[in-house]
């Protein structure tokens, strides 16, 4: 049985929502400006990272009396609390969630961090010793740091949950879980990627066991993020300019992996052990060769975007269960995973995708030396645009079997050897109106752009 997510319903027809997306943007500035301590972090997320405050926002706290309510259910948000909380959401779009209190209480953004500890450190707040205290790693918590005059701000440390066990037991598992991780087998070689497949599988159903899906999954992208960064400079740059606000990398909007036709459905396997369900699905036709599908697991957080070389025949069926048979004519997708190795062993992920102000990180990153390659989205509500691709070298041997193979010509082997590929991004992204889609035909153009046989880059 395959798990769809809950949006299937619309058939992931995402939309803009900009009545919503006002009402928060609207609810988010006056708040910040209204707490100096706020309006700071904010002056500063944008001049020292490149991104928004409004991308950080996991939920906002009002009090029942608020007029801003009525505005907010007009605008699309639904009752979505319990017996012990009111909680509006969005369903048709990326919005924090609306928590709604007692008339009498204090409003509160609440922000998406890596690490509590780590953000009480870097900036201080009237109540950052105490809200220090509750972050440890591997349980979800919300604190506040820093009570103001009309507004507090928290922070939000998400891990999902895990099962009732004791603090002993369950830090235990948990590092044993990283060190498993962080030792798992990554080969480049074809022919061992099934046993690589199987050993990490068996790892993240052990994971699952002992500490949930929602805190298997969190750990688990929390050391491919890591993975991915130690390959690329652009994102090393990056994370060390939010660790310096405390913030880590939680304003990451999606993982991509690629993947070999014959790995696809181990891709997916792993990711549904993890808990994700399926969201859309994406085929650019004949001419593009490729596929992707869209997963979500949201009780972590983590949204994964997987990419596949292949045919028009195949889009029909359910090319993400079912295996696809491989094949020597390789694709964009299919000859970065010959190269490097399936993103989810050897290569790491393609790139991760964050939130940012568009122009700010891309300028910021500029004068750091890192190029932006031409955005391949730039729409009111959606922007796009890659840093120029890291280049790693490729395996002699690699290049030796891919040419026997047909799957490149000697003279493509030769420049790889002596220049290498490109390898990974780090991607910059605005997303507008609470936009939740992506760009089919935009990122059916950079697909192509960053095939390693002719692929190019240019600074902003």
């Amino acid at each position: 049985m395959v798990n769809l997510h809950p949006s299937a319903a619309n058939n992931f027809h995402w939309q803009p929502q900009p009545d919503a997306w006002r009402c928060i943007a609207r609810i988010v500035q006056t708040l910040a400006a209204d707490e100096p301590y706020i309006q700071d972090l904010a002056v500063r997320m944008l001049s020292e990272t490149g991104t928004r405050l409004i991308d950080w926002v996991a939920e906002i706290r009002l009090p029942f009396g608020s007029p801003e309510v009525d505005n907010l259910m007009a605008a699309g948000f639904v009752d979505a609390g319990d017996a012990q909380r009111q909680l509006l959401v969005n369903p048709d779009g990326m919005f924090p969630v609306v928590h709604l209190q007692a008339e009498s209480s204090k409003p509160c953004l609440a922000i998406k961090v890596d690490r509590l500890a780590d953000f009480c450190t870097a900036n201080g707040g009237s109540n950052w010793e105490q809200a220090k205290e509750q972050g440890n790693g591997f349980l979800s918590c919300t604190a506040v740091v820093h009570e103001g005059a009309k507004c507090d701000l928290a922070a939000v440390e998400n891990h999902g949950s895990a099962p009732q066990q004791s603090a002993p037991q369950l830090a235990d598992h948990v590092a044993a879980f990283r060190t498993a991780v962080a030792g798992r087998s990554r080969p480049v070689a074809r022919v061992d990627a099934g046993a690589a497949f199987d050993a990490t599988i068996a790892l993240l159903r052990d994971a699952v066991a002992k500490l949930g899906t929602g805190l298997a999954c969190d750990l688990f992208f929390r050391a491919e993020r890591k993975y991915w960064q130690q390959r690329n400079l652009a994102a090393r740059l990056q994370k060390q300019r939010q660790d310096a606000l405390g913030l880590g990398w939680g304003n990451h909007d999606h993982h991509t992996y690629r993947s070999s036709r014959a790995g696809f459905h181990r891709l997916i396997e792993a990711l549904e052990v993890l808990g994700f369900v399926c969201r859309e699905r994406f085929y650019a036709g004949a001419d593009a060769g490729w596929g992707a599908q869209v997963l979500e697991q949201s009780e972590a957080g983590v949204i994964v975007f997987a990419d596949v070389d292949l045919s028009p025949d195949e889009v029909a069926g359910d090319f993400a269960h079912q295996p696809l048979e491989d094949r020597s004519e390789l694709g964009t997708v299919g000859l970065w995973c010959r190269l490097h190795g399936e993103a989810f062993l050897a290569a790491g992920m393609h790139h991760l995708e964050c939130q940012f102000d568009f122009d700010a990180a891309r300028a910021q990153l500029a004068l750091l030396g890192i190029a932006t390659m031409e955005p391949f989205t730039d729409f009111p509500f959606l922007r796009q645009a890659f840093t120029a691709a890291e280049t790693w070298a490729v395996d002699p041997e690699v290049l030796r079997e891919a040419v026997a193979d047909g799957a490149i010509t000697a003279a493509e082997a030769e420049r790889f050897e002596k220049q290498g590929a490109s390898g990974s991004h780090l991607e910059i992204l605005e997303r507008n109106d609470g936009y939740k889609g992506f760009n089919q035909t935009g990122i059916s153009d950079i697909i192509q752009r960053t095939d390693p046989r002719h692929s190019r880059t240019s600074s902003s």
